[in-house]
């Protein structure tokens, strides 16, 4: 495809008050004014005769990406003939991603070919299809633009961030000394028997084992370690308020990343873990697996996660879990409420869930509400804001106050380190034998 640049139609254009000029000061040589017109063509088609070339097209695109990550597409360009210095690049999707340079990479040409990368940032999971890729460069004179377009239809998986998932829960276990905690809780803490040690100073008296100790004419005591096997259960909202996006991704999003994170730590020290999904009825569910090598089959049920735009419904979805449920296990709720109706709902299905199991709900903090709130008003509307934004959180902390009283931990975290405070809240439970 061949069209004008912007600099010809500029220089064409100009050609019209020129001509109008000649007109009015010399009406007899009007016909002069045809050569402005003529000139600018003759110039286009030199220009577009010298930028001609065969253009060669190819793009390396990824079989999967990471959600809310950056990854580099490959696009090779090379133009045979031609005399062209630069050409700009341009990709075409189907998904939601973000570009750099509205879409537009422009490069110098080296023997008329380029090798360039697209950074590309996934915003959602789900399908991201490269439709079409588009280059263009201009002739010499810059009159011209040559355009070819590669119909790639290239697909790519846009999946949870795993890669961030080992590298922060790396991170954690260095930081908190994790696998020495796993010695801690096999031994010495938790409420399983494990063995008979002989009693020394400073152990726990209430420990003793007086009919063993009596046989043996010597102080033996219990030891005891941390229940294995323990059942914890991701219940992830997949409704409307938690596909809204927070610092560029959706709740959901770190919902998954969060679960997946305590997943991989809850596998290590010898749980069972499940991951399920709900909107306005139950959608989706991995079933309890057990050992590091299932962490596989968590990542492909977290992968199909899908975001909805229902209401939750809350009664439904923990109703039919407890049904479910055979013995006691820690249900971790990623959610998000807005209103106090729908809270409503939501405590009151928590009530008679905390009969039998031990709830934890995460929320993220609302940092573009408490801006709001706390930012000082300049206009009228400014205070209008300010005091729907402090009402809204007054509400949802009302709602916090409740599920606490009811006997839930609720940890309500920042969006970047809502991982790690539920692995930390995890390891607590697990080390005061709680589960």
């Amino acid at each position: 495809m061949i069209y004008p640049s912007r600099l010809a139609i500029w220089a064409a254009s100009l050609g019209a008050p020129a001509a109008l000029l000649l007109s009015v000061v010399a009406p007899a040589r009007w016909s002069l004014a045809l050569l402005w017109p003529l000139a600018v063509g003759l110039l286009v088609l030199i220009d577009a005769l010298l930028g001609a070339a065969r253009a060669t097209l190819a793009l390396d695109w990824p079989e999967c990406l990471p959600v809310g990550v950056a990854r580099d597409a490959w696009v090779t360009l090379k133009l045979r003939g031609g005399l062209a210095p630069a050409a700009e690049i341009a990709l075409g999707l189907r998904g939601v991603a973000e570009f750099p340079e509205d879409n537009r990479v422009r490069v110098p040409l080296e023997a008329g070919a380029v090798r360039v990368a697209i950074p590309v940032v996934p915003r959602r999971r789900g399908l991201l299809v490269a439709a079409r890729v588009w280059a263009r460069w201009r002739g010499p004179l810059g009159l011209v633009w040559h355009q070819r377009v590669l119909r790639a239809e290239a697909k790519a998986r846009v999946l949870p961030d795993l890669e961030g998932v080992r590298l922060q829960a790396a991170q954690i276990f260095q930081r908190h000394a994790l696998l020495g905690l796993i010695a801690q809780i096999d031994r010495g803490d938790g409420s399983e028997f494990d063995t008979l040690v002989d009693f020394h100073p400073g152990m726990d008296r209430r420990r003793i084992d007086w009919k063993h100790s009596a046989r043996h004419v010597k102080l033996h005591a219990k030891e005891y370690r941390a229940e294995r096997n323990s059942q914890i259960l991701f219940l992830i909202d997949a409704g409307r308020q938690m596909s809204e996006p927070v610092a560029g991704l959706p709740r959901i999003d770190r919902a998954v990343q969060a679960s997946l994170l305590t997943a991989w730590v809850a596998l290590k020290l010898g749980d069972r873990v499940a991951i399920e999904a709900f909107d306005a009825a139950p959608r989706l569910t991995s079933g309890f697996v057990a050992g590091p090598g299932a962490f596989a089959e968590l990542q492909l049920v977290a992968a199909e996660i899908d975001y909805s735009g229902a209401e939750s419904n809350y009664t439904f979805a923990l109703t039919t879990l407890a049904k479910r449920l055979t013995r006691r296990s820690i249900i971790v709720l990623f959610t998000e409420f807005t209103d106090l109706a729908a809270a409503d709902f939501l405590v009151r299905a928590v009530a008679r869930l905390v009969e039998a199991h031990l709830l934890m709900v995460v929320v993220l903090r609302d940092e573009e509400l408490e801006t709001i709130a706390t930012s000082a008003p300049d206009t009228a509307d400014d205070v209008t804001r300010a005091v729907t934004a402090g009402g809204l959180l007054r509400d949802r902390e009302l709602v916090i106050t409740r599920l606490k009283h009811l006997g839930v931990q609720v940890i309500e975290s920042e969006h970047d380190r809502v991982g790690e405070r539920l692995v930390a809240a995890y390891a607590d439970l697990k080390r005061r034998g709680r589960l």
